[in-house]
C-alpha cells in the first residue's frame, strides 16, 4: 500500500466522521431549535483529492534498494530491470534472464518435469508439500532451476540458471539434479556451461538430503572439467548460502554483476557473532573482487558479449 493509499483512507474516515457529526441533533437542543453551523474554512488535507484504493493499481512503482530512488516499475522493466538513477542490478527472473541472454528462437529446455519430493514430510508453519505446490503456481515451473540449451551470438551453450522467484532459488535435491544433468549434457555435447546463481542457499526443507547436493553439484564440475569442459558461472543478487559453497564458486571462470550480495553466512550474522564491525561493502561483488574471489564484475548489459569472448578464448 502507497502513502496515497494511506491519505486517501485517512481522508475518507475523516469526512464519514464529520458526515456522521452533523446528523447528531446538538444536545439538550430540539430538533426544530437546531441552527445551521457557518460554513466551516476549508484546510489543506481537505482540498486535496486522493484515488480510492480500489481504483489504483498496485506496484507501480518500487524503491531501488542502493540509491533509494522511487521508480515506475514500466520504466525498470524496459532497462533490463537496472536501476536508471544509479544502474543497481535489480533480480531478474530466470526466464526473462534467458530471454534477455540468449539469441532469439534458440532456447530448448531440458529437464523440465523434475520435481521435488517431500521425503521428509516437513512441516512448519504448512508442510512443505503445500509450500512447493505454491511455488508452481506462482511461477509456472517445477523448480527453481530452468536448464536446457541455447546460443549467444551464435556459440552454443548449455544453460543453467537459478530463479530467486522460486523458494528464493534455494537448492534441494531436484535442483543438485539438474546441475549434475546440465553438466553431463556439456560434455556429451563438447559445448560449455554457463550458470547463472540467485539463491538464498541449501533448501533446509530437505534437511541433509540438500546439503549433500553440495557435493554432488562439485563432483559433477570436476568431471566436466576431467573431460576438457568449459565452465562459467554468473553470480547475480543476491548468491549465498550452499549455492556459494559449492558449485557457484568452482567454475572456471567466475563472473558476478556489480553490487551483487555474495557470501555465505549473512552479514549481520557474521557482524553479531565476531562482534566486529564488518568493512564497507563487505561481501558485495566490488569487495570480492578486490580479494580475488571472482574473476571480473561485468554489467548485465555487456554480459553475452564477454560471454561470447570467454567462450572464443576457452576453445
Amino acid at each position: 500500500m502507497t502513502d496515497g493509499d494511506h491519505e486517501g483512507e485517512a481522508e475518507e474516515a475523516g469526512a464519514q466522521v464529520a458526515d456522521e457529526k452533523k446528523e447528531e441533533p446538538a444536545q439538550g437542543k430540539g430538533k426544530d431549535e437546531e441552527r445551521e453551523e457557518p460554513p466551516r474554512k476549508e484546510g489543506r488535507l481537505s482540498r486535496l483529492r486522493f484515488t480510492k484504493k480500489k481504483d489504483m493499481p498496485g506496484g507501480l512503482w518500487l524503491k531501488c534498494e542502493s540509491c533509494g530512488e522511487v521508480i515506475y516499475r514500466k520504466e525498470l522493466e524496459e532497462k533490463g530491470r537496472l536501476c536508471p538513477e544509479c544502474g543497481f542490478h535489480f533480480t531478474l527472473p530466470g526466464r526473462d534472464r534467458i530471454a534477455m541472454l540468449l539469441d532469439e528462437g534458440t532456447w530448448e529446455e531440458r529437464f523440465a518435469d523434475l520435481e521435488s519430493l517431500d521425503r521428509l514430510e516437513f512441516t512448519d508453519n504448512q508442510p512443505y508439500s503445500e509450500k512447493i505446490d505454491r511455488a508452481v503456481k506462482r511461477t509456472g515451473q517445477k523448480e527453481a532451476l530452468i536448464c536446457g540449451t541455447g546460443d549467444v551470438l551464435g556459440r552454443r551453450i548449455a544453460l543453467a540458471v537459478l530463479d530467486f522467484g522460486f523458494m528464493g532459488g534455494s537448492m534441494g535435491e531436484v535442483v543438485g539434479e539438474k546441475i549434475a544433468l546440465a553438466a553431463e549434457l556439456a560434455v556429451k555435447e563438447g559445448i560449455p556451461l554457463v550458470m547463472f546463481t540467485s539463491s538464498g542457499g541449501a533448501r533446509m526443507h530437505e534437511g541433509v538430503l540438500s546439503l549433500m547436493q553440495m557435493a554432488k553439484t562439485c563432483a559433477a564440475l570436476a568431471d566436466l572439467n576431467a573431460a576438457g569442459g568449459f565452465s562459467i558461472c554468473v553470480m547475480t543478487h543476491p548468491t549465498t548460502g550452499g549455492v556459494t559453497a559449492s558449485f557457484a564458486s568452482v567454475t572456471d571462470v567466475i563472473l558476478a554483476e556489480p553490487g551483487a550480495l555474495i557470501g555465505f553466512a549473512g552479514p549481520r550474522v557474521i557482524a553479531t557473532t565476531i562482534k566486529q564491525e564488518l568493512p564497507p561493502g563487505f561481501q558485495r561483488a566490488e569487495f570480492l573482487l578486490e580479494k580475488g574471489m571472482i574473476d571480473a564484475i561485468v554489467p548485465r548489459t555487456e554480459l553475452r558479449e564477454t560471454l561470447a569472448k570467454l567462450i572464443d578464448y576457452a576453445k
